[in-house]
């Protein structure tokens, strides 16, 4: 299967570079996977799709603010640090730029000495190991120094970092946001459950592999990032009496669905489980664990196109992407949101 087969064409101006006032305002374009219709509504309207004895998944992790800026201590030469995977003990794995100055040993300061990071290993991919060392509390340094390690497709500046978590964020690790989630408020949750949806709660700590373009030219060889997941014994409860009622599993997000894909048997029951997964979900995928999902518009040629388009066929999505930069939707992460229905509506 060729990469290039996940193309398409988007105008630079339908990336969305803020988020909108309200989260729930934005657009929802709802595909039916068998036939390809389209409707075009608001995200508010996701509750019309949704019925009762259904179970809404959602990933409640939490973005880090994982850009740090410092200056290499021998020279006073700017260096970017993007936290990427804590390895324990205040020990890193990060992203540097530029990495051409930054060899094993090589000490970065932050915030005029607040933090000092000192370089321990150049791993075999180009990242960096590094030592952090500071006074007082990790999380409170960070949230001193750190800014929001919004995608490299967005220009403008955040002004508030809450727009750039879920209203559900609950445990700390992502460096980037699961942004099919940005779209609810407490209300439109409420709304939710009070019309008999149960929602359970799923971990992924989103790593900076999903906004890597693939390099191989066939999908088949291209090599998945790794990110850690939680799936704990309620969630794992909430979903399997769902099922088992009848009702359906609607992820929010191409996170979720790598979650539950990830621990679910092959009758689609959910294990209570953690650990990495490096699943990679491409058309000829049969799905186990949901049966619909809440998604926002990918880069071409990306992964997550590719897992769009093996829940509801390449073309189908094609088109449906091609109509909706014809109605001038909103892309990528403060973007505007698609909803793929379940077969069994």
């Amino acid at each position: 299967m060729d990469v290039k087969d996940f193309d398409y064409d988007l105008p630079q101006e339908l990336i969305a570079q803020d988020p909108l006032l309200k989260r729930d305002q934005s657009r929802l374009l709802v595909l039916d996977p068998e036939s390809g219709a389209m409707e075009h509504r608001h995200f508010y309207d996701i509750k019309n799709y949704l019925r009762a004895g259904d179970c809404l998944v959602i990933n409640n992790t939490k973005v880090i603010p994982a850009r740090l800026l410092g200056a290499k201590e021998e020279t006073g030469a700017k260096i970017e640090v993007l936290l990427l995977i804590n390895h324990g003990g205040d020990n890193w794995e990060t992203l540097v730029k530029p990495g051409r100055k930054c060899r094993k040993g090589t000490r970065i300061s932050f915030g005029d000495g607040l933090l000092v990071g000192q370089v321990t290993e150049v791993m075999d991919d180009g990242n960096r190991m590094i030592h952090f060392c500071y006074q007082g509390i990790w999380e409170e340094v960070l949230d001193r120094l750190g800014q929001m390690p919004l995608p490299p497709y967005i220009h403008h500046q955040l002004e508030d970092k809450n727009r750039y978590q879920t209203v559900y964020a609950k445990h700390d690790g992502s460096a980037a946001a699961p942004t099919a989630g940005l779209h609810f408020t407490p209300e439109l949750l409420k709304e939710i459950r009070a019309g008999g949806v149960d929602i359970a709660e799923v971990t992924l700590h989103v790593g900076l592999g999903t906004f890597r373009p693939v390099k191989a030219d066939r999908v088949e060889n291209h090599d998945m990032h790794s990110e850690y997941y939680v799936v704990d014994q309620e969630a794992a409860d909430k979903i399997n009496r769902a099922r088992a009622n009848g009702g359906r599993i609607i992820a929010v997000g191409t996170t979720s669905t790598r979650t539950l894909e990830s621990v679910s048997e092959r009758d689609g029951t959910i294990s209570a489980r953690s650990g990495w997964t490096k699943i990679f979900i491409y058309p000829g995928y049969q799905f186990k664990a949901i049966d619909g999902l809440i998604t926002n518009f990918h880069l071409p040629q990306s992964t997550l196109v590719m897992l769009v388009s093996a829940l509801a066929g390449r073309e189908h999505i094609l088109n449906a992407y091609r109509k909706a930069v014809e109605e001038r939707y909103r892309f990528f992460s403060f973007g505007d949101a698609m909803f793929i229905k379940p077969v069994k509506m």
